[in-house]
Order: structure tokens, then sequence, then C-alpha cells
């Protein structure tokens, strides 16, 4: 064995979904968005000056920071952009995360948060979610190093309340308290209030789902300035050019178009709230979900053969083979076309069970 062997850093990674390239697919397992990116969006690619590509972009990516405050109705410095929400919460990680004593968040949720830890050599506690995925605030009232909740959870869907929030906060005033808010617009319930009211709390949005951008990897997190430029610290640390000139043009064209985001957001919405119906007529269970995914499991039939019963079909969901949810789908929301359609295979599938 080769001596180099003995000092690589070896970790179980994060596994993304699928991304499978099959002529007439439905893909329903990534939680994208299946409506284009805003007009507004495409005109702003079309108009860009490619000349423009052989110069670094703005390091601060000043014209998107400015557009997304603008949005929030926040000042510039109160707002941090990076490559997807993922590379905004490993930054937080990176940056709020440094204490002997374990950070907490759920043992079901978004699962890069325990990839980050292992990979930062950050100690965590992941207080278990009760029989119905929900958190149990009582769980955060303990002694800490920091809190992350995704709001609304991932991958069960459930939304907890501001006052449900406010309280863990109020728990945690000596440590940051991270808010993962990916899709938050599908629940109309965003913390972001919360952040001129506690100095600890960093919210994280992306333009990954309800803004139709994830091939653009656009993420951003809001907080007070202090906890703003602790992380511009650490990120300039390794990374000083790290969004390019046409992701801040795209997303910056994206958070201007309120029209559009809100009327395509409406619609998953519309067609989300009719495949609860046809799923529990099909006699699939669920918590209920605000996020634009729904995690179901079938009275009878087995999570893994329905999987792939759709799979043969060309129809993609997500299944997780993990404790306490490896009899569960996670069923991202397509447009009400792609749902009929998958409603339509999916009853063929269960009417055995």
């Amino acid at each position: 064995m080769k001596s180099w062997k003995d000092n690589l850093r070896t970790i179980e990674p994060y596994v993304p979904g699928e991304q499978p390239d099959i002529p007439g697919m439905v893909k329903l397992n990534t939680n994208e968005n299946p409506y284009p990116p805003s007009p507004k969006v495409i005109q702003a690619i079309k108009e860009f000056d490619a000349d423009t590509l052989r110069l670094y972009p703005d390091p601060s990516s000043t014209v998107l920071k400015n557009v997304i405050a603008e949005t929030y109705n926040l000042e510039k410095d109160q707002v941090f952009t990076g490559v997807g929400s993922d590379d905004v919460l490993a930054i937080a990680f990176m940056t709020f995360f440094n204490s002997r004593i374990p950070v907490l968040f759920p043992d079901i949720t978004y699962s890069f948060y325990n990839v980050w830890a292992e990979l930062f050599g950050i100690p965590y506690i992941r207080p278990a979610l009760d029989s119905s995925f929900q958190v149990k605030a009582e769980d955060y009232y303990q002694e800490n190093g920091g809190v992350i909740i995704a709001n609304p959870n991932a991958p069960t869907g459930v939304c907890q309340g501001i006052d449900f929030l406010r309280d863990i906060i109020e728990h945690n005033q000596d440590v940051v308290v991270i808010i993962d808010e990916a899709y938050v617009d599908f629940s109309g319930q965003s913390a972001i209030s919360l952040i001129n009211e506690y100095d600890n709390v960093l919210v994280v949005q992306t333009c990954s789902k309800s803004r139709s951008l994830a091939g653009m990897r656009i993420g951003y997190a809001l907080g007070n300035s202090e906890l703003i430029k602790a992380m511009d610290d650490v990120r300039f640390s390794f990374n000083s050019y790290p969004m390019t000139r046409l992701s801040v043009a795209a997303g910056a064209a994206a958070m201007r178009d309120t029209a559009y985001f809100e009327a395509t957001t409406r619609k998953i919405i519309e067609t989300r709230e009719w495949t609860k119906k046809e799923l529990k007529r099909l006699g699939f269970t669920f918590p209920n979900s605000e996020t634009n995914f729904i995690f179901a499991t079938h009275q009878s039939a087995g999570a893994d053969i329905i999987f792939n019963k759709l799979r043969e079909k060309h129809i993609f969901v997500r299944h997780f083979n993990a404790p306490r949810i490896d009899n569960y789908l996670r069923i991202s929301i397509g447009t009400q076309e792609e749902m009929k359609y998958f409603i339509t295979e999916l009853e063929k599938i269960t009417a055995g069970y």
C-alpha cells in the first residue's frame, strides 16, 4: 500500500438524487421546479456580455446582494451569497460551529448536515423527531454548540410555526441558530422577521426550488451584519470569487420578477394539494407537506416495490434506505400533467395490494 494513502481524508459522502436523462421521463426525485425560469432570466442570459467572462467576477456579488436585500427589506450587509444553499450552509458550519459542545439537528432531516459535521470535525447530536415527524422543542433546550433546523423539513415536508422557532431561539441565545428555508416559499412561513429580533439567527434560502434555478447554483443567507461578515471572512479565506458573472445576472433577474415567482409557486402548491388527495385515495399516508414534495408511505405496498415499478415506467421518485423512513417515498411535485400521469401509473401499481 502506498504511504500517501495513509493521509487521505476519508468520509461517507452525501448522495445526491439521481440525474437520469431519458426521453419522456417524469423526474420527481430531486425537488426541482417543473417550470422554466422567469422570462426575465432568459432575457438576462441572452443579453449577457460573454466577453466579460474573461474577467473575474465581483467578489461580493454586489448586484445580486442588493436585489436580495431590496426583496426582503434588509441592508446589503445582512446578505451573504454562495454557490447554492449547500455552499452557504457549509460555510456557516465552518464559521459558527466551532465549539467542543455538540451542535443539534434532527435525526431525520437534510442528510448533508451530518456529512459537513463529520468533514469539519464538529461534534453533533441528532434528537429524534416524534412519531409524526415533528421536532420536539424541549430536545433543543440542552446545552449545545449551535442549532440547525430545516423548516420546512426535508425529507418530511413538515413546517414548524414561527412561535415554535422563536421558542427554540429563546432557549439558545448564546449560540448561532440556523433556519434552513430551502422550501419556505411553498409554505409562506419564513423566519426572516426574526433576524432583526435576534442577533444569533441566520436564515438560509435558495434560488434552486421556487425560482427554477437549480442549474445556476445560487443560495444566500440573511442575518445581522456581524454574522455575515464572519461568513465572508471564512469564504474569502479559500475562495474569493465564488459566484460567476452569469449566475449573478440570472439570480438578480429571477429575484426581480416577483409576479412570475408567485404564479409558478402558486401552481406548484395547487398541484401539491391535488396530489395529496389522490395519494390518500390510493391508500397513502403522509405528514402534511408545505413544500414542493410529499413524503408518503402506502398502507400495504412496500416503498421499494413501488419505487422500482415506477422506475420501469421511467418515473423517478426518491427512496431513502434509512432507519425509520425506509418505507417512504419522497415525491417531488411536477406539472399537473406529470402528476396526473404519475397517479395513473401509481394506481396500477397499488391496485394489487
